[in-house]
């Protein structure tokens, strides 16, 4: 290799890094698929008996949705979301209409750590938050606040 050709390398490495950073955006819901069926009452009611009697979780003191049937269902009636390319997800409960679901806009951005796992949490408020996982780096471009653009809500991976 001589040298003019390894001057050119040079010059090209900072742009081939720069194009491998990907901009993810928050999904937009209007085309989001219900993944997952939605459990019955009755499928409902005969898992609360199984999860609430299981006696290693009464010894970890971890019974908080197992006092009251209500409670339980809002913990498990929920079904599995996806944005229209897969790669957002989310578990939304079966009581917030699909509607209401598919017309919420995005309001918030952020990024955190779980191991090795980048996570991006797509807040759309009511406790709707579509969910990317990467094991690239991740940061929210912004503040992370898009209340005012839902378009504004991206983050940079590399």
């Amino acid at each position: 290799m001589n040298l003019r050709h390894l001057a050119c390398l040079l010059l090209l490495a900072p742009t081939a890094f720069a194009a491998r950073a990907e901009v993810v955006a928050c999904p937009d819901l209007a085309t989001a698929v219900q993944v997952a069926t939605c459990p019955s009452e009755e499928e409902l009611k005969y898992t609360f008996t199984g999860y609430c009697s299981d006696n290693s979780r009464a010894y970890r003191g971890d019974t908080d949705v197992c006092t009251d049937y209500r409670s339980y269902r809002k913990l498990k009636n929920v079904a599995m979301w996806e944005s229209a390319d897969g790669m957002f997800q989310a578990y939304v409960s079966c009581d917030l209409p699909p509607e209401k679901v598919r017309q919420a806009k995005a309001v918030a951005i952020k990024s955190g750590k779980q191991g090795k796992i980048t996570r991006l949490a797509c807040s759309y408020g009511e406790g709707l938050t579509f969910t990317y996982r990467t094991r690239a780096e991740c940061k929210v471009q912004g503040a992370g606040n898009c209340a005012a653009d839902a378009g504004a809500c991206k983050a940079g991976c590399d």
